[in-house]
């Protein structure tokens, strides 16, 4: 494994992006475009069953931490995972939950 090199201030930016992906909301709209790759707001709306406001709302919060990014096509916005690590991170935190542990 490469080694790493930990300080306060890669600690606190880790804290931070653990934070922000830590809300439901945010994890159920990140987990939808894990699955569906690229998905516009109406579209994220039904799938996690939430409110336009709130989606976009989330949206913004994930998109201004580089979690997702966004292209317009038209006048829908279309949102995408910004880049492999999210999709890792996802997978991992999934992975281990989902990790069958001997009792």
């Amino acid at each position: 494994m490469k080694k790493m090199n930990i300080n306060d201030v890669t600690i606190t930016k880790m804290s931070q992006l653990l934070m922000i992906a830590a809300d439901e909301t945010r994890l159920k709209i990140l987990f939808a475009l894990l699955q569906n790759k690229r998905m516009c707001v109406g579209d994220i709306q039904e799938t996690i069953s939430a409110s336009q406001s709130l989606v976009s709302h989330q949206l913004a919060v994930l998109k201004r931490n580089k979690l997702v990014s966004s292209s317009k096509e038209g006048n829908k916005n279309y949102y995408f995972l910004d880049d492999e690590h999210v999709y890792e991170l996802i997978k991992v935190a999934y992975d281990h939950v989902m990790e069958k542990k001997d009792a």
